[in-house]
């Protein structure tokens, strides 16, 4: 047998607790008299052997508990995941299929007919046996298959606050029998939304529309669709499941920007670099052609005269790399609004980032969040969860410095509770050379800019005055 079965570990840990429990039985043991007359085994002044303090180790009631719970444990483990399994797979969806008015029922019943029995009273047998009898009239209702064919549609899996999302579920009757009517169970989030089924007779399809509220910024799972088939006093509820559950993604509201003009660095051919390359877009000099270089790039007036080909030589450049620091911290915020807009915020700088192909990273105090495409940022941030924290917006800078160190523009999208003297360490955590601004959030206030040193404050009091201040900053 493998030594890596539980019986085997569990063997070997009951092997440990036992030469340990014998171990400092022996020690405690061996306080007595030992030959030489001398009392704890000692021999003239010698020490006792112990802890270094001359007393006598004990075994604590505590560590042999815990040894015995552990070993028992990893005997235990496999026959409770087999009991799992097994009433998972054939006690559980029998029993979910009575409700909570039918175990009323039931015990009810049960309670009656032993009262009935005990005392002789035949009104209580009377009655338990009507619970009983609505028991098997219930099963008649929910007994048999069902043979539908469910599709749900979503016209938009991902929708911005506010828009409207769509859906359809259409039934059909892909049985040869006629279906009597039933109910379909939709569950929306914590929600669910019931459609009435009528009559169907083979292949007829039924089709029924809803909408989805997105009030708010949010991942709602709709689905899986579920028939409902139920007694008239509901002691017994069957429900089969027919679709997979889809994700609804809402995510958070996003404006368009200006182009480049809107505060994002307007150099085409990006920061400059010591670097040499054969093909890039600023041109450096020119050199001895070597061969395997590119045709392309022999400069022929010079090769005419010089009488040799010559090629040329170009400066590799860096395009802009953005950095947006969001902080997540609900107490550096007014309010949920205010948290939000600033969510809006980042989300409308990051889709413009990407848009314009910059390299983009997007930093949160719970990391980072992906920027491969528009699509992977909103959906990333429409999972964001804010909570107080004692990571702060200075503290989000500095590990944004450590984790970017290549950032030629940097953003710190912050709440209104963020005062002046934190963004200025923020700011002072960034490498010199960077271009920081700072996107500070205050509903109702007017769009203003600011400096405080090297950092450029924005103030943005409403998510449609962001194109107007990135303009600001970028003049």
């Amino acid at each position: 047998m493998s030594s890596s079965t539980p019986l085997n570990r569990a063997a070997d840990s009951l092997k440990r607790a036992t030469s340990a429990l014998g171990s400092k039985i022996r020690s405690v043991g061996g306080s007595g008299k030992h030959p030489g007359g001398q009392p704890g085994g000692q021999s003239g002044n010698r020490p006792r052997p112990g802890n270094g303090r001359g007393k006598q180790s004990k075994l604590h009631p505590a560590a042999v508990w815990a040894e015995a719970a552990g070993t028992a444990g990893e005997l235990l483990a496999p026959v409770w995941s087999k009991i799992r399994a097994y009433w998972l797979r054939f006690a559980w969806p029998v029993l979910s299929v009575v409700s909570v008015l039918g175990w009323v029922v039931l015990a009810a019943a049960v309670a009656l007919w032993i009262a009935g029995q005990s005392w002789g009273w035949q009104e209580a047998k009377s009655a338990a046996m009507v619970a009983f009898l609505l028991f098997v009239f219930a099963i008649a209702f929910i007994v048999g298959r069902s043979a539908y064919g469910v599709v749900l549609d979503l016209a938009r899996t991902r929708v911005a606050v506010g828009d409207d999302a769509v859906g359809s579920i259409a039934v059909s009757n892909v049985s040869a029998r006629p279906l009597l009517p039933a109910s379909l169970e939709l569950p929306v989030g914590a929600n669910t939304a019931v459609f009435h089924l009528p009559r169907m007779k083979p292949a007829q399809v039924h089709e029924d529309l809803f909408t989805i509220p997105t009030a708010r910024r949010a991942v709602i799972v709709v689905g899986p669709v579920r028939s409902v088939r139920a007694d008239p006093l509901h002691l017994l509820r069957r429900r089969v499941l027919w679709t997979e559950p889809v994700d609804l993604y809402v995510h958070p509201r996003t404006v368009p920007l200006g182009g480049s003009a809107a505060g994002f660095i307007r150099d085409l051919e990006g920061m400059p670099t010591t670097e040499l390359s054969s093909a890039d877009v600023s041109f450096h000099a020119l050199r001895d052609y070597v061969p395997g270089d590119d045709r392309r790039h022999i400069h022929w007036k010079t090769t005419a005269r010089t009488n040799k080909l010559m090629v040329r030589q170009f400066e590799e450049t860096r395009r802009a790399h953005l950095a947006i620091s969001l902080s997540i911290n609900t107490d550096e915020y007014d309010s949920e609004h205010e948290f939000e807009m600033a969510i809006s915020v980042a989300g409308s700088i990051g889709r413009q980032a990407i848009r314009e192909q910059r390299e983009l990273d997007v930093l949160t105090q719970k990391g980072p969040l992906r920027c491969e495409t528009g699509r992977n940022l909103l959906d990333d941030m429409t999972r964001i969860v804010g909570a107080p924290m004692r990571k702060t917006a200075v503290d989000l800078a500095r590990t944004l410095s450590d984790t970017v160190p290549n950032a030629s523009v940097v953003f710190f999208v912050v709440g209104s509770q963020v005062t002046a003297t934190e963004l200025r360490s923020a700011a002072a955590s960034i490498m010199p050379g960077v271009r920081s601004l700072a996107v500070r959030i205050q509903p109702g206030a007017a769009p203003s800019r600011a400096n405080i040193a090297d950092l450029t404050v924005l103030t943005v009091g409403d998510l449609d005055d962001l194109a107007i201040v990135l303009r600001k900053a970028a003049a």
